[in-house]
């Protein structure tokens, strides 16, 4: 199905981490085969669900994105014949004041990156930051999925 994403990403204080890895979360794995910010396109392995997502170019915060369930052991198989950098991530989800974020815990490579994701409805949406928001990354590549896939974190700020 074709949607507009709208989506804000935030990294999360480091003092706040050990509170939110108490929440129970779901491991994530993911590939790209396609990195191109045009085209973006995902393999995402979530327990016993496995997904196919393109994503088109960002526009602010927002960008299509169209998603469609694959059966896992297809998402396997893409994995082993065409992955070759991938994210594992522990991913948990909070409810603040009625909207749901994405937090997400990077695993391997990519340990000690911790990033909050909030989909809104529309741009200009206002919402409430949690106490354990830091700095926002929602227009810098260097904290996008596709691109941590490739270069890893290479310097970038953890907070």
């Amino acid at each position: 199905m074709k949607t507009i994403e709208i989506e804000r990403k935030f990294l999360i204080l480091p003092e706040h981490r050990a509170e939110l890895a108490k929440e129970k979360g779901i491991y994530l794995r993911q590939g790209y085969l396609s990195t191109d910010p045009s085209k973006t396109i995902r393999i995402r392995i979530k327990a016993d669900q496995a997904f196919l997502t393109v994503k088109g170019l960002t526009s602010g915060i927002s960008r299509t994105e169209i998603e469609t369930n694959i059966s896992v052991s297809s998402a396997e198989a893409l994995f082993d014949a065409f992955i070759v950098n991938e994210i594992q991530k522990i991913r948990r989800n909070i409810e603040v004041n009625g909207k749901c974020w994405e937090v997400d815990e990077f695993l391997g490579k990519h340990q000690g990156l911790w990033i909050a994701e909030i989909e809104l409805e529309k741009v200009d949406e206002k919402f409430t930051l949690p106490a354990w928001i830091g700095r926002e990354v929602s227009a810098e590549k260097e904290y996008f999925n596709s691109y941590l896939s490739e270069h890893g974190l290479n310097g970038i700020a953890l907070v």
